[in-house]
Parts: C-alpha cells; structure tokens; sequence
C-alpha cells in the first residue's frame, strides 16, 4: 500500500484531551509540524458511534480534517483487560462518565471492583491506541499501537492521565504514571502507533 506524506506545518488534534494534545505536540515537534487542538479552532467533536478503535479514530479525524480544512490527527485509545474479555475497550472513556465529566478514578474503581468479583487472579491487561490521519479529501491512514502489562492497585502517580495510576508496562515496576514523561512517550501504545505513522507518512 502506497501511504500518503504529510506535508503540512500544522497539524490538527482531534481531541479535546489536553493530556493527548500535549503528548502528541511532543511527538509530532521534531518534524516540524505544530499541532493545534480541534477544540481550539472551535471544531466541535462527534459523536463516537463506531465499535472499533480503528472506527472511531477515522471518524473523529475525518470530522477535524474536514472542519478545519487541514489534515488531521486523531487517536482512539483504550484498555484492554485480559480478565474482563478484553472491556472496557472502545468503552474506555464511557467507563469514566459521570454527572460532572470524566473521572478515571471512578473507571479506575469499576474495573478493580469487577476483577475481584470475577475472583480474577490474571491481571494482564494491554493498552491499545489507534491514529487516524485524514485530509480533508476524505483520504485516511490508521495505524495501531500496542503496549502490554498488568494492572496494579491503588493507583499510583501523577505525571499521567487516563488509567495510567493503575497500568505497570511489562518490563518496569512502576505505573505509567509514576514513569518520567521521555520514558513513558518511548514505551507508550500511543508512541508505537506513532512510530509507524513517522514511517508511513513523516520520514522521507
């Protein structure tokens, strides 16, 4: 498959996360593109409707590309959790909803309470990202990201967001929060997806 370059000095994020923004900014800097964040520009974000990773970041970037006239980037991430047949997953986000806004404490809580009513000894679990490139001709590009591990408790942490407080990568014995940002951005699902978007679209 022939992937299309990205030649563009501005990039929109589809996102209204200040987290990701952030993380993908960092990501995407070195190539000398500069991100700009959907909600900055006004761009409303849609409904996510679809039931795949890959779905759901098309969606949402095709919605920024075409709003803003730029392409676009957007990233559809969740949790995967072995014991719980993969769920939350697409409903990562879903899990965190309450009257007052997202609270991943709260969706922290509901998967800790649902391993142990399952008496579930596997505490395997794995991130998965999805970025979705889009223009605003319609065309996209998606790549997916992987990072595995397992799930502690409580959660432990400040410097990430999300499950991060809860999620150790294999290989470390600290939670994704609790890592300094270089290291998380190297090992994150988000930063392998990202290295196969750099191949595809960025590098020459």
């Amino acid at each position: 498959m022939q992937h299309r370059k990205l030649i563009a000095e501005k990039l929109v994020i589809a996102s209204h996360n200040a987290g990701k923004v952030k993380e993908i900014n960092a990501l995407v800097a070195p190539y000398g593109v500069t991100a700009v964040a959907a909600g900055a520009l006004g761009l409303p974000a849609p409904e996510e409707t679809e039931n795949s990773f890959e779905g759901n970041a098309s969606l949402k970037a095709l919605a920024a590309a075409r709003g803003s006239g730029l392409p676009a980037l957007a990233d559809d991430s969740g949790l995967e959790v072995a014991a719980l047949g993969g769920r939350p997953g697409v409903h990562t986000a879903d899990w965190a909803q309450t009257p007052t806004g997202r609270d991943f404490y709260v969706a922290m809580g509901r998967v800790e309470r649902e391993l142990r009513d399952a008496g579930a000894d596997d505490r395997s679990a794995r991130f998965v990202c999805c970025l979705a490139l889009a223009w605003p001709d319609g065309h996209v590009e998606t790549f997916l990201g992987r990072v595995e591990g397992r799930l502690t408790w409580p959660p432990r942490g400040t410097m990430g967001f999300g499950f991060d407080p809860v999620f150790v990568p294999v290989g470390y014995e600290k939670t994704f929060a609790e890592l300094d940002p270089e290291t998380k951005h190297a090992n994150s699902h988000r930063a392998d997806a990202f290295r196969k978007l750099v191949a595809a679209s960025l590098e020459a």
